[in-house]
């Protein structure tokens, strides 16, 4: 592929226009002790203490770098001296980076490694305008990669950092072969986002005990992941040797625990999780009240520990402040000691056990003076939180055209035995959806997917039904699969004249869908069926930030016909760059396997995104509910509303 310049020029280092600072980050607790502090490190002038905080906190390398003078090139045959790979000698003395320039250089230096050993480029001065490119983009906040770039791209490839390989595979790409991986870090984990499949099978592969395994994988290099489980049989079905299953619930809560004891590339937060369930699954309701009951414990909890504390305390003291006889047995009895009698039947009202009670007149008589009971919380990552499940996923209901009707019409809605297909039980879809919406207003889950438009949008239906999403629910697809995620910071292209850089905005576009794609092929997956499915769909989600600080620094209303049109614009200009960046890259390099047996559905959501670009309200190919159109006349920027029309005609010629 030929690679343009539109931000940096040849020859000249992208950094050599962009000031620098050096600041220090730091996290400290209420009462002031320091938990994390990082000093002395060098950032981009124009960066927020935020962005510094976030780079220093969550994504430098803390261990394993060697000093620069201690690194060498390691030769490679066909590839440009200056993207060899580097490594130190055994034994050297390491540290963690402390500049920004430093993960900047890594990730654009691995993507543009991997994308010439990929075939990507037509020759060395294309991946060096590559190169410098990223980097520019990357120091000046134009755009940002998913975390576990940040995390793992590029260790290998600048630094030598190598560890045992964690049991994930990979597709070479020159032979096609399935490859286990033999190191941890020389093909990264660079998705964040994984969709797999759960079958109902407690040990065996592809089972339940199995995806926990899996997902510990993911959520150990940053990867978040997402599961429809509706395959798993509901409480009381039958099984195989005679008994019957505990139900869907009862694994869903090992997998809660399991994702809230790992943190998320190893350094960072807790693992990111998605658990969707079909709208007909037999236990569907006891997921829906799932985290409302689990709240209302922790309300329980909180206000039970408090009344607790407070009560056998008010027992203690009336033991303790008793003024008649020290030695007398009255002092312990309520019929003889009034404040006691109060205060014990104070602590009945409030429902304090009466073991309790008279546990605390015992330790009053071995000489205690006071009443240790631990106090809770409602802060999220209190130990209330922590004692109970559902904390750790987003959860999801999948609701069809059909259960929408049927909820409208007040009509009956069967839930369905997972093994033999009969009704478990019947129930009115409008009783389920206020269920549904009670939940929603009460803890703010379940979320809802709506199967039908999903399935009718669906790119490669002949290869499988999409049946969840990633915990963000962005990236929806096929079960076992993954995309790497990139955002561009749409305030960026904001020129100093109030338009849009809508030429800088294609430009980023395009060379950020061949980063997304150049991921693909460096990548390590963790899981066979993954890497199988990854290497033969290989898709991408590109994005945007900072809709908000656009349309605001524009006068334009957040919720306003000129900012939905604006928003509309700008997301078909993305959407259909990235298509046909795709369709330019297959021309070089073949289309992705799965293509060929896909193609006319694919080329059939590709014309519904023309018709929505071009603002048509009808004539659209295989979907029940026709999509929001972009009315150009209510784009504050005509030329942005010409560019949308423009990327939808080259996607669809190409």
């Amino acid at each position: 592929m030929r690679i343009e310049r539109h931000f940096t020029a040849p020859g000249q280092s992208p950094y050599e226009t962009i000031g620098f600072r050096v600041t220090s980050s730091e996290i400290r607790n209420p009462d002031g002790s320091v938990v994390f502090s990082h000093s002395d490190i060098e950032v981009p002038a124009g960066w927020s203490q935020v962005a510094c905080d976030v780079l220093a906190q969550k994504y430098f390398r803390r261990a394993g770098v060697p000093a620069d003078e201690h690194l060498k090139p390691v030769p490679e045959k066909d590839v440009p001296e200056w993207l060899w790979r580097r490594e130190a000698a055994a034994g050297t003395p390491t540290t963690g980076e402390r500049s920004a320039c430093q993960v900047f250089d890594r990730m654009a230096g691995a993507w543009t490694y991997w994308g010439w050993k990929g075939g990507y480029f037509d020759g060395e001065e294309d991946a060096r305008a590559f190169h410098d490119e990223m980097r520019f983009m990357l120091c000046q906040q134009m755009g940002a990669p998913n975390s576990p770039q940040w995390f793992n791209t590029g260790l290998h490839w600048a630094y030598g950092i190598d560890g045992p390989s964690q049991g994930h595979f990979y597709v070479d790409h020159r032979s096609g072969e399935m490859v286990k991986s033999a190191s941890a870090y020389e093909h990264p984990q660079p998705h964040a986002c994984f969709i797999q499949s759960i079958n109902d099978d407690l040990v065996n592969e592809g089972g339940i005990m199995d995806l926990w395994v899996r997902e510990a994988r993911l959520f150990k290099y940053g990867s978040g992941t997402g599961t429809n489980f509706s395959a798993l049989r509901g409480d009381g079905e039958r099984l195989a040797g005679g008994g019957r299953s505990s139900g869907l619930m009862s694994f869903l809560k090992i997998g809660d625990r399991a994702a809230g004891a790992i943190k998320s590339g190893g350094t960072t937060r807790r693992a990111a999780k998605m658990v969707v369930v079909d709208v007909d699954h037999p236990d569907i309701e006891n997921f829906i009240n799932w985290k409302v009951v689990e709240e209302q414990k922790v309300a329980a909890l909180v206000a039970g520990s408090r009344l607790a504390d407070r009560g056998l305390n008010a027992v203690m003291a009336a033991c303790r402040n008793w003024d008649g006889d020290a030695g007398s047995e009255d002092r312990w009895s309520p019929k003889t000691n009034p404040a006691l009698k109060t205060a014990i039947i104070e602590a009945r009202r409030s429902m304090i056990p009466e073991n309790y009670i008279q546990r605390v007149i015992q330790f009053a008589r071995q000489g205690y003076t006071e009443v240790k009971f631990p106090v809770f919380d409602t802060d999220w990552d209190s130990d209330a939180y922590l004692t109970v499940s559902g904390q750790n996923s987003n959860n999801t209901v999948r609701v069809t055209n059909d259960f929408l009707k049927r909820a409208l019409d007040n009509g009956d809605w069967e839930l369905i035995r997972r093994v033999d297909g009969k009704v478990a039980k019947t129930v009115k879809a409008a009783d389920l959806w206020q269920q549904i919406a009670e939940a929603a207003w009460s803890c703010a889950d379940p979320g809802l997917q709506f199967d039908t438009t999903i399935n009718e949008w669906h790119t490669c239906p002949e290869s499988g039904r999409i049946n969840a999403s990633n915990p963000c629910s962005e990236y929806m697809f096929l079960d076992d699969t993954a995309c790497n995620l990139a955002s561009l910071n749409l305030i960026s292209f904001r020129r100093n004249d109030g338009g849009f850089d809508v030429d800088g905005y294609r430009h980023a576009v395009r060379l950020w869908t061949v980063v997304l794609e150049i991921s693909v092929l460096m990548a390590q997956f963790p899981a066979e069926r993954i890497a199988e499915l990854s290497y033969r769909f290989r898709t991408l989600g590109l994005g945007y930030a900072n809709i908000g600080g656009l349309l605001m620094a524009s006068g334009l209303p957040y919720d306003s016909e000129a900012g939905r049109a604006y928003c509309a614009a700008l997301t078909a200009v993305m959407t259909g760059v990235a298509y046909a960046t795709s369709a330019e890259m297959a021309k070089e390099l073949g289309p992705f396997p799965g293509y060929a047996e896909n193609a006319p559905q694919m080329l059939r959501v590709i014309r519904n995104h023309r018709r929505a670009a071009y603002g048509e309200k009808a004539g659209y190919e295989g979907l029940s509910v026709a999509p929001v159109a972009l009315v150009a006349a209510d784009c504050p920027d005509e030329a942005l509303a010409v560019a949308a029309r423009e990327a939808w005609d080259e996607a669809e010629r190409l």
